[in-house]
């Protein structure tokens, strides 16, 4: 049997500023992908998998339109070439925006059912933070989304839907799919699986996968930061008895809106003041203090320095933040030598309207040695302040990123980063987890948050809105059954 793989990967955030554009995206295409070790697990199935195209990018603002139409087209051709097929899968995140157009998931997955044609199944994986649409249901036979947040089961999520789709086109099963949107939007940071409700709601999927007439079950918190009219929660079942993924959808579905009061942030959280008067506070260390609304893995830019700011006006000592992304001042530092002091100008580098730049005096303290100037890190000291300084956007969730700098953490009073919930690495050593509401394109403050154009009645933004799950069984389910 041939089954073939490939997709597109972001979260977008539509009140950023900037635009993402082609070269943001690491694109994998051939033999690079099908020898990506993000895809080893597609190995080991007795059919092949033949690669097409997969991009992904860091989180961001809108997808530039041709750079969208320029994936798109090489998906497909690669797609096209591949064919007959038995099975697709597709990798997705679920919260694509791109310039102008709404629904882009749909877009890109109807043009593959389009390219593929109905015989031929297809299964996707989500992130959980992903917006699903009738276009979305309507196109694909089969779908998982991760079950952790932070996400520590990708791979997992992936192997499910993966295994669903063989089993289903070696066993000629026509599976049927049952979707039930949920008007109720919160942050990421307010629904961790780490904490109650959403620990007790994500633990019960695998018990009702196990029910008989269900192959997979999903819960999708939906991304907040899109005004788009998908924007939702979403309970998504895939199996082989309608009847029994109507019930158990409507189920979770309405145990998700009956908590809906419940869900609140894992960590203390307050102004970006608030939060350093108690950091300061505090007899341990490492603090580590979240910058939430500038959070790159969230949509968010990761050029503002107001953080900074604060820092050096209360003369804070033994403090680090990683990073600012700021293109020029990273030039400027690598026209210099370690040892060097340099006058530089910070934040507001890639997003002048969204913040403004600070002026410092700056020991310069490290230079990442490469040969790409989109990967160039500098390290410099303002006062008592270790400041990280990018060429490009990206985040500092790993103790390999700081200890490749030549930075231990448990060193510092403080680490700010800009980060929502910690990831996995870091949490267990925060001593402890602060996270600070802070402005930016991801606000947690959603009654901040530009007033919406598209997106329908939802909870929190309508609180008395009254609702019951109305679960929708796909397209391609009705098909099946006549």
């Amino acid at each position: 049997m041939r089954f073939a793989f490939g997709g597109i990967h972001i979260e977008c955030s539509t009140y950023s500023h900037i635009l993402t554009r082609i070269e943001d995206f690491k694109v994998l295409t051939g033999d690079s992908l099908a020898a990506a070790p993000d895809f080893a697990h597609l190995r080991v199935y007795p059919h092949q998998f033949h690669p097409t195209l997969y991009a992904r990018a860091i989180p961001g603002g809108p997808v530039d339109r041709d750079a969208y139409e320029t994936l798109k087209s090489g998906f497909l051709r690669s797609l096209k070439e591949l064919l007959p097929l038995h099975g697709l899968y597709l990798p997705m995140h679920g919260a694509l925006f791109v310039d102008g157009m709404q629904d882009a998931e749909g877009d890109w997955i109807a043009s593959a059912r389009e390219i593929v044609g109905p015989e031929c199944l297809i299964s996707a994986s989500y992130d959980l933070h992903g917006n699903i649409s009738r276009r979305v249901v309507d196109n694909i036979d089969m779908l998982s989304a991760y079950r952790t947040a932070p996400h520590i089961d990708v791979v997992e999520t992936q192997q499910r839907a993966c295994d669903m789709l063989v089993r289903c086109a070696t066993e000629q099963l026509r599976p049927s799919l049952v979707w039930v949107p949920i008007p109720l939007l919160l942050p990421g940071e307010r629904t961790s699986t780490e904490d109650e409700p959403a620990k007790g709601l994500y633990a019960q999927l695998p018990t009702i996968d196990e029910k008989d007439g269900v192959m997979d079950a999903s819960l999708l918190v939906g991304y907040v930061w899109a005004d788009e009219p998908r924007a939702t929660a979403s309970a998504v079942l895939t199996g082989t008895n309608p009847d029994v993924l109507k019930h158990e959808a409507s189920m979770l579905a309405q145990q998700y809106w009956d908590a809906r009061d419940a869900f609140q942030f894992g960590v203390p959280v307050g102004t970006i003041s608030e939060m350093l008067d108690r950091a300061a506070a505090c007899a341990t260390k490492p603090v580590i203090l979240a910058d939430s609304g500038d959070n790159p893995t969230g949509g968010g830019v990761g050029d503002r320095a107001e953080m900074l700011e604060v820092l050096l006006q209360r003369g804070f000592q033994n403090a680090l933040v990683a990073g600012i992304a700021d293109p020029p001042a990273t030039d400027i530092c690598y026209q210099h030598v370690p040892g060097d002091t340099l006058q530089l100008t910070i934040g507001a580098a890639l997003d002048p309207e969204g913040s403004r730049p600070i002026k410092v005096t700056a020991q310069l303290l490290l230079l990442l040695p490469t040969d790409n100037l989109r990967d160039r890190i500098a390290v410099v000291r303002v006062d008592g302040v270790t400041v990280v300084l990018t060429a490009s956007r990206r985040p500092f969730h790993n103790i390999s990123d700081f200890t490749k700098l030549g930075l231990n953490i448990p060193d510092f009073k403080l680490l700010v980063v800009k980060s929502g919930y910690l990831s996995p690495e870091l949490a267990p050593i925060a001593n402890p987890n602060l996270m600070a509401l802070s402005d930016g394109s991801i606000l947690q403050d959603l009654d901040k948050l530009p007033k919406n154009k598209f997106r329908p009645p939802t909870y929190p933004f309508e609180p008395t809105l009254a609702w019951q799950p109305s679960p929708i069984l796909s397209k391609r389910s009705y098909r099946e059954m006549e």
